[in-house]
This record gives structure tokens, C-alpha cells and sequence, in this order.
């Protein structure tokens, strides 16, 4: 009993303190002033907690001396003209005409306006006049901006971040403080005091018309955790957040901007819920609120009284109630919600009486100005209230730094606004949003990319970053067409069908899935295999009834570029399903679903911050391609950087020759070269060794009957994978087929197929089928170096091929399609292309005028390759640097990729082993290796010792270094128009200059 008497002595003693507390200061209210006061919402244990922790509440910005020392240096000298001016916040633009920016001057000089809140406009603009009008005023200006996703929400050339609801979907909240403190600092950039976010709404109304994606979601919980983290952000920067629309605006069915809501909710409920991310909001250092127009009947019991002008809501609730000390907005005045209920003027006046601080886009400052004095004159308002908030905005005005206020630095403003860490934040974001709400069978991610996938596109928007970054994985072939039926037959001929949900991203459109859309969705997943991305926000899955027949439902919130290059990793396994719905969809899906996917160790996107390489610095790169093609070392390039299983640069420069002026793009495909070797022959060897069919003691008398008796007989595996055989480096086997016109001679082509001429070297000219042998033949019979040493020949890979062919009784082309390209996802990667591709997709390689006299484009190069049908050991292939990646990934992770193993590790090793380095041999097993001094040491200080890749006679590089976890490709058609002409990407050394850079991105 005594214990139960102490908590109620201390209860009363704790609302005793609370209520003397607000005696003491303003505002407080008006004798002159109707109003109907409502009984307190809060109970007297919630007003004991209140009042406990308030002397708790933690603070972004610290009180001193020197503030007070300042603020009573300025408002000691302040008219009451000044005072008064200091409550308006007035509407600004920086895309409007001059005869506005006059208007605000005259303002800040005649009415000596406290701030500005700017709408839409260009950074560079805003600037130079918030620069202008902070020199006209007297009193340094607050500068407002309502930014709720980034300043692009009203400027251009600026950053947009995800919507709240996107954010709601995260469950690292660690990434949203990030994204607050980007934020922050763009808007320090910028010199802007407020930035009137976070939304802090519970949005528990799936129709309302204007909160919705703006809301964290429907969980005051999960809403508050969010609203924190941004919050704490945006403050950590030095930059006030306002935490927005008090006291709950998610529960409207209406939209403030247009008309008053009504919120009909018990005071309990708005306790429980609308109130509590208030609450712990004000202990984590909230420093401003934004009262909204609402008319909440158990909080004000004055009928259709806004909210905003409610002394009940601003002062007895928000203030006493509460315990709020921080500044207070009203909503913008000009909205419909407040300026229907009473005219400008009388309704700044209301407003100021309530309780509120600043005056938020009054639509007449003169006039309120007026009624203000008047009311003052007349005592209805007290000096004394006018001094409380003109005291409190000046304390926050040196908060601010307003006391030592610079012009804002507009040199490289527009730049600063884009920092690369604002991409590599957006990939983390989505990554950590998208939701994944079925997979049936575990669809996802999808695993086998040898199926037929079809892609249809729904709604009007762009899907173009989605689709290709499906392609980017596996052939997805688009199909248009919007007759159902036609439809239906067409897609019978695919294994999968994913169905992308493209509408616009802008803010406040309408986002809905029609009927007819969600028909169609459902009719097709009745008869296909079916994974569905949509775009938009999670309430327009309610247009879709029935989902049983869908397999995949993947929801990714915006139709951001970032968003769908993310959902089409999500598909392919490059990253896992992390997001949790932040809302219910009616009865099909329950807030804070979400399943969880598997990772497959394929390639993925992301910003080279992301994997711990500078932007800025790999940026250089496009310089060096530019030069190159300048000094006309190949007329186009593909470049490509990967690091630790991210492509982080990808970029294609030039045309395909030099005549033509058609930009390269990233899914051309090159003749390769050399690069065969490896992306080839080699890796089907491996996998040889791998199953134990050779050892490196495997000579070729014993594996390939045809080199027995030889003078290569003995030649075993190591030395041959190591160039170390004493074999010529090769031989123009071309030139024994031609006359000394170099016209190709009858013997061994015709210019048309015929049985015994089936393999085909260029347009209207067929090889001999049986020539293969012959060339075999001399190559056995070739002379063997006098010294054993280090020496690259086309001859080890030619061997290789015959001896693959000879053991597996398949071609080479059919092994590594069904062995590799197919699994890897390699569908840009072919021998013989015109056979598979449409020609305009192949970059030419050269004008022959020595064997076949014609434009070589979709016909290999290399001469020896040719004339064995275009599939050769050593050369042949064509691809293009995506697909060249994902091989070199595959190497990188020493034989898996895409949850395949395609060997073992320890295999991998044995190939990437330099055996004869200290014999001046850098060659590995097949992989070329650093270049060596003359006592085996690195030549580069960039590349490691395990790094290995291959070079190609067209221009082309493929590197990868373990260490680093860095994949280079280099991609061009340096041998055009003419192979022969001095090699100027060599002698530019534009190869190596670009991998320099790479290194030094290297930022961890």
C-alpha cells in the first residue's frame, strides 16, 4: 500500500511539475481567444514519462554562451516590424520570372521576413538568389525546402532517392541514416537550414490520396525506426529535420492540398499510434514539427477546425502534452485544407495564436502582418508570446550558423549535388528493398540459363534498364503483342515468361494495375511459367485477385533504373531477397512479409564504392579510350571492370570503323583472337584434367596417336599449356593457297559450297573440308626450336583442339557451347556468328587485301583459323566483354559460377601456376601471367603474382587478379582497316594505362 501511495505522489508531482513548467513560458493562452479546450490526450503515467525524459532527450545541436550572447545581441536591437517579420516563411522559386524574386526582395526589406522555403527550380539558380536575399536581409533567412526524397523532389540536376515506402521496406536502418546523411550534406551544399522530412505518418489508409509511398508503411514501429535513422542523418550534417504532419495524416481519405480530412479517431488510438514516432522521436533530438490541416474532432471540438489553428492540437497537445520545445511550422497556408476555413490574414493570425512559430508560405505577408500587429495592439496576442517564438527561431538561427552566414559557393555545385556515393547508396538501398512475396519451387532465383525465357511488358513507362540487365544474363527474348491469344501461342515455345510492371515513377501519379492488365496477368500465368516484377508501390498488387498461378512475385517498389537492374540480379541470383512488405495487400500479403532467396555466385552491378574503388579515379578511364581512338588505335572499344563479383565500369567508345558513325554499344560482339585460347580450348582441357583423363605428364604421343614417331612425341602437357615445347610460334599456312597474285587458287576453294567444300573462309569462298588435316599434318611435321625455351605458338592450342575432338568425339564449337557458354550464360559468345546473329550486331575486324580480299565482319581473322571453318584452338571465337567476365569470374572463383561446378579448386590452381618462372617462363598453364624481370620478380607494381588472363592479335585483353578480386576486359577492333599496319594500342600502350588506373581506384 505504501509503495502504491509513493507512485501516486510522484504521478501528481510529475503533471504538477509539467503544467508549472508551461506557466512559465509562452505560448500560453489568450484571454481574447475562443477556444474550446479538449481533455488531455495523454494519460498521467505518459505525461510522468514525459516529463522524466524530457531532461533526457538528445541534442544535435548544443546550447552555449556564445548563442545566447548572440541572440540577445539581436533581438535587443529588434522593432517589433522585425519581430513579427521573423514568423513568415515565404514561397520561393528559382524557375519563376524576376518579378518575383523582386517581390521577395521587397518583402525582406518592407516586411523583414524571417525565411524562405523554395519549391521548384535549378541548384545553380537557387543559389546565386538565396545568396542575393540572405545579402538584403537585416536578419539572416531561414532557407526551406521540402525534400522529402532529395532535393530532386523540387530541383533538377539533382539526386532522387527512394520513396519512404521503398524505405520502409529495408530492414537495415543503418542505410537509411546513410541516405539522411547524404542528404544532409546536399542540402548544407546548398545552403538550406530545414528540410521538411521525415513523413512520419502512420499511413493505415491504403487509399489515401496523398500520403502513401511518402509513408515508411503502416507499423508505427518500423515507421519510427526509419523515420530516426533519416532524421538522425539529415541532423548529424548540421541541417534541421521537421518531422511531418502532426498530429497523423496517414489515416485520410482526402488530400489536404485540396480540401479539409477528417480524422475520426478515438484520442486512445492517436495516442497509441499516430503519436508514438512523436514521441520517441522528440527523445532522439527532433528539432522541428509541421503541424498539418486536419479536422481531428477528439482533438479539437470546434467543428472543421484545422488542425494548424487548433490551440488544442499545437499548444495543449504538441507542447504541453507532450513536452515539444523545438520550433514549430504550420503546413503550407495556401493548401485548401487551411485556406478554406478562413481568409489570409485571419488565418496566419489563427495560426499564430495556436501556438505555431513560423507562418508557412503565407499567401499575404502584409496583411497577416497587420492582423498580427493589431492583435498585439489590441492584447488579444502578448509581446510576450511574439518573444517567445522570435526567441526561439533566433536560437535556432545560430544553430544554423546564421550568425556567421557565408555566401554559398556555387563553383562545382552541381557536381558536389551528385557525389558517386549517392550511387552506390541507391544499389544498397534497392538491394535491401526489394520484396520478394512468392516463389513457388523455389523459382527463384532462376538457375539454369540454357531455357527459353520470354519477357512482356506491362504499362506505359520505360523498362529498358530491366530488360537489359536480364540480357545481361541469359538471352530474354521481348514479345510484343497484345492480341491474348496470339499471345498464348507464342509464348509456348518458352520454359519461362517474366513479366515486368512499368509505370511512371514520378511522384504523386496515379499507380494502378488495370483490369485488363491484371487479366492478362492472370491469363498468362494459367498457361506459362510465369515470374511477375512490378514497379510501383505495393497497394496496386490489390488490382491482382487471385495470385495462385503465379510463381515468382517479386515487388520493387519504383521504376527506377537502379530498381530494375536490381530485381533482374534478384532473378538471376547475383544478390538475395532481403526486403519486408512495409504494408498489407488486403488478405494476400501481410505486412512484413517477404521471403528470402539463395545468392548464386554469378556477376552482379553495383558502384565501384560499393567494392572499395573510387568513381572519380576509374573515370579517367573514358579520357584514354577517347585518346585512342583519337590517335586512331582502333575506331571503337568495349571496356569492362569488375571487382568482388560486381561490374562497377561498363562502358563501349567509338563506332565500329572508322566510316561509320554508329555508336558501339555494350552487346556488339568482336572477333576475340587469342582470347580462344582461354575463353575455349583451355577450359575445356581443364575440365579433362579434371575428370583425370590427362595428367601434366600426359605426353601427346599417347593421347593423340597422329603425333606418335614424331619429333613431338614427348612433348607432355606442362611444357606444352606453358609454351615451354620448342614449337614455332606458327606458320601463314594461307600462303600455300594462293597464287602470287594472292588470288586463292581452284585446287583447295570454290566459290561455292559443294560436298567436299563445306567450310566456309569468307563470302563466296569454301575450303576443302579435308585442309584441317593438312594443316595438322605440317605442324606434326614442323621442326622443333634448336633451344628449348620460352616461345608463344598458336601451334599449343591447335593441338589442344585436335586432341579435344579426337577424345570427345565432338567439335570444339559444340563442346564449349554445351560445356560452357550455354551454363555460363555466354549467348554473345560463338564461333561462326553470321550462322547465328544478325550481322550488324558483329564489329568488324579488318579489309583483307591479302588472302580473301573482302571486309572481314562475322569471319575470323586469323588466317589458319579460317581455313579450318572458322573454329580453331586458338582463335575463332567471337563475344563481347559482358560474356568474357562471366568466364573470367568463373576462373576467378576457381571453377564455380552460378551455383555450377565446372572443376575443382585445387584443379584451377595447378592451371595457374607459373612452373618456369625462374626460368624466365611467366606463363602459366594456358593463362598468360605478370611479366617477369630476369630474376623472376614483378615487372608491374599493380597486378599480383596469381593474377593471370590472355591478350588477343585484334586488340583485346582479359585479366584477372585473386588478390584484388579484379576482373579487366578490353575489347577492340585495333586491326582495322588494315591487321598489318603498326600496332598503335600496343605502342600507346592504352591497354596498360587503363589497368593502371583501375589500380589506382584501388581504395581498399
Amino acid at each position: 500500500m505504501k509503495n502504491f501511495l509513493s507512485q501516486i505522489v510522484f504521478i501528481i508531482f510529475c503533471v504538477l511539475f509539467l503544467k508549472c513548467t508551461v506557466l512559465k513560458q509562452p505560448p500560453q493562452k489568450d484571454t481574447n481567444t475562443s477556444v474550446t479546450i479538449a481533455k488531455p490526450i495523454l494519460s498521467s503515467d505518459t505525461v510522468a514519462y514525459i516529463v522524466q525524459n524530457k531532461l533526457e532527450r538528445k541534442s544535435f545541436f548544443k546550447n552555449s554562451d556564445r548563442q545566447q550572447i548572440w541572440v540577445d545581441s539581436i533581438f535587443n536591437k529588434m522593432t517589433l516590424d522585425e519581430k513579427i517579420g521573423q514568423l513568415f516563411m515565404v514561397a520561393a522559386y528559382s524557375n519563376k520570372e524576376d518579378s518575383r524574386a523582386e517581390y521577395i526582395n521587397k518583402l525582406i526589406v518592407e516586411n523583414k521576413i524571417g525565411g524562405l522555403l523554395f519549391f521548384k527550380g535549378s541548384p545553380m539558380r537557387q543559389a546565386k538568389l538565396t545568396n542575393k536575399f540572405q545579402a538584403k536581409s537585416k536578419i539572416p533567412l531561414f532557407i526551406g525546402i521540402d525534400a522529402e526524397w532529395g532535393l530532386n523532389m523540387r530541383l533538377d540536376s539533382t539526386f532522387k532517392y527512394p520513396y519512404n515506402m521503398t524505405l520502409g521496406a529495408i530492414r537495415n536502418v543503418n542505410l537509411i541514416e546513410k541516405m539522411g546523411a547524404n542528404m544532409g550534406r546536399e542540402c548544407k551544399r546548398m545552403g538550406i537550414h530545414f528540410n521538411f522530412t521525415p513523413v512520419i505518418d502512420i499511413n493505415t489508409n491504403p487509399n489515401n490520396p496523398i500520403i502513401g509511398n511518402r509513408s515508411f508503411g503502416e507499423d508505427k514501429i518500423q515507421v519510427t525506426d526509419c523515420a530516426i535513422a533519416l532524421m538522425t542523418g539529415i541532423q548529424k550534417q548540421g541541417v534541421f529535420a521537421t518531422g511531418k504532419h502532426f498530429p497523423g495524416h496517414g489515416d485520410s481519405a482526402t488530400d489536404s492540398h485540396q480540401t479539409l480530412p477528417t480524422i475520426n479517431l478515438s484520442r486512445q488510438r492517436i495516442n497509441l499510434v499516430e503519436l508514438y514516432p512523436y514521441k520517441r522521436m522528440f527523445d532522439e533530438g527532433l528539432e522541428s514539427v509541421m503541424v498539418a490541416h486536419l479536422n481531428v474532432p477528439s482533438l479539437e471540438l470546434q467543428p472543421n477546425c484545422p488542425s494548424s489553428i487548433s490551440y488544442n492540437v499545437v499548444t495543449n497537445l504538441l507542447q504541453h502534452e507532450l513536452g515539444f520545445d523545438g520550433l514549430i511550422f504550420t503546413d503550407a497556408l495556401n493548401m485548401k485544407g487551411a485556406s478554406n476555413f478562413k481568409k489570409p490574414g485571419d488565418l496566419d493570425l489563427d495560426a499564430f495564436k495556436a501556438g505555431n512559430d513560423i507562418l508557412l508560405f503565407p499567401e499575404n505577408v502584409p496583411l497577416a502582418y497587420e492582423k498580427i500587429c493589431k492583435a498585439i495592439e489590441d492584447s488579444s496576442v502578448t509581446i510576450k508570446r511574439l518573444d517567445f517564438s522570435v526567441k526561439k527561431i533566433l536560437n535556432y538561427k545560430f544553430k544554423a550558423g546564421l550568425n556567421n552566414c557565408q555566401p554559398i559557393d556555387t563553383s562545382n555545385l552541381v557536381q558536389d549535388l551528385n557525389s558517386e556515393s549517392n550511387n552506390a547508396l541507391q544499389y544498397e538501398l534497392y538491394e535491401n528493398a526489394i520484396t520478394v512475396l512468392k516463389n513457388e519451387n523455389e523459382i527463384l532465383p532462376l538457375k539454369k540459363l540454357d531455357e527459353k525465357i520470354a519477357f512482356i511488358k506491362i504499362g506505359e513507362d520505360s523498362n529498358d534498364a530491366f530488360i537489359n540487365t536480364l540480357n545481361k544474363y541469359t538471352l530474354v527474348t521481348e514479345i510484343k503483342e497484345t492480341n491474348l491469344d496470339s499471345l498464348k501461342v507464342k509464348l509456348k515455345y518458352f520454359d519461362k515468361v517474366i513479366i515486368g510492371v512499368h509505370k511512371s515513377d514520378k511522384a504523386f501519379k496515379k499507380q494502378e494495375i488495370s483490369l485488363s492488365d491484371a487479366n492478362l496477368i492472370k491469363e498468362i500465368s494459367k498457361c506459362s511459367t510465369v515470374i511477375v516484377a512490378v514497379f510501383l508501390k505495393p497497394y496496386a498488387l490489390a488490382a491482382i485477385n487471385d495470385f495462385t498461378a503465379i510463381k515468382g512475385l517479386i515487388l520493387s517498389y519504383q521504376n527506377a533504373d537502379v530498381a530494375q537492374e536490381v530485381s533482374a540480379e534478384l532473378i538471376f541470383g547475383a544478390i538475395e531477397a532481403k526486403g519486408k512488405l512495409p504494408v498489407s495487400i488486403g488478405s494476400n500479403f501481410k505486412i512484413n512479409e517477404g521471403l528470402t532467396t539463395s545468392k548464386l555466385n554469378r556477376l552482379g552491378f553495383s558502384s565501384p564504392e560499393n567494392v572499395g574503388m573510387s568513381f572519380k579515379i576509374l573515370s579517367k578511364i573514358d579520357a584514354i579510350a577517347k585518346k585512342a581512338i583519337t590517335l586512331k588505335c582502333a575506331p571503337g572499344m568495349q571496356i569492362l571492370v569488375a571487382r568482388k563479383g560486381k561490374v562497377i565500369y561498363q562502358k563501349s567508345f567509338g563506332s565500329p570503323t572508322y566510316e561509320n558513325t554508329i555508336q558501339v554499344n555494350n552487346t556488339n560482339i568482336y572477333d576475340v583472337a587469342s582470347l580462344s585460347k582461354i575463353i575455349s580450348t583451355l577450359p575445356n582441357v581443364i575440365q579433362q584434367f579434371d575428370k583425370n583423363k590427362i595428367i601434366l605428364e600426359s605426353e601427346l604421343g599417347s593421347v593423340l596417336p597422329t603425333f606418335k614417331n614424331s619429333n613431338k612425341e614427348h612433348i607432355d602437357f606442362k611444357h606444352l599449356l606453358s609454351h615451354y615445347a620448342g614449337l614455332k610460334s606458327w606458320i601463314p599456312f594461307y600462303k600455300a593457297t594462293i597464287d602470287s597474285s594472292k588470288t586463292p587458287l581452284t585446287k583447295y576453294y570454290s566459290k561455292v559450297a559443294q560436298p567436299n567444300f563445306a567450310k566456309k573462309v569468307s563470302d563466296s569462298l569454301f575450303i576443302r573440308n579435308d585442309y584441317s588435316d593438312t594443316i595438322m599434318k605440317l605442324i606434326i611435321d614442323s621442326k622443333l626450336e634448336e633451344k628449348v625455351e620460352y616461345k608463344y605458338s598458336d601451334f599449343t592450342f591447335m593441338i589442344l583442339k585436335k586432341y579435344l575432338e579426337t577424345v570427345t568425339a565432338r567439335t570444339l564449337d559444340d563442346l564449349s557451347y554445351s560445356n560452357f557458354f550455354k551454363t555460363l550464360g555466354m549467348n554473345n559468345t560463338m564461333y561462326n556468328p553470321l550462322n547465328q546473329i544478325d550481322k550488324n550486331k558483329i564489329i568488324p575486324t579488318e579489309i583483307d587485301a591479302y588472302f580473301r580480299h573482302s571486309l572481314l565482319q562475322g569471319y575470323v581473322h586469323d588466317m589458319a583459323a579460317a581455313m579450318q571453318g572458322g573454329v580453331a584452338g586458338h582463335a575463332g571465337v567471337f563475344s563481347n566483354a559482358m560474356d568474357i567476365a562471366k568466364m573470367m569470374q568463373m576462373y576467378l572463383q576457381k571453377g564455380n559460377y552460378g551455383g555450377i561446378d565446372y572443376f575443382k579448386n585445387s584443379t584451377f590452381d595447378v592451371f595457374n601456376t607459373c612452373y618456369f618462372c625462374n626460368e624466365g617462363n611467366r606463363r602459366g598453364l594456358g593463362f598468360d601471367k605478370p611479366e617477369l624481370d630476369s630474376i623472376g620478380n614483378l615487372k608491374s607494381k599493380y597486378v599480383s603474382k596469381s593474377s593471370f588472363g590472355h591478350t588477343g592479335f585484334t586488340g583485346v585483353m582479359a585479366w584477372a587478379d585473386p588478390e584484388t578480386e579484379i576482373i579487366y576486359i578490353f575489347v577492340s577492333n585495333r586491326t582495322y582497316p588494315d591487321g598489318n599496319a603498326p600496332n598503335k594500342l600496343s605502342k600507346e600502350h592504352i591497354r596498360e594505362q587503363i589497368q593502371q588506373i583501375i589500380y589506382e581506384a584501388l581504395l581498399q
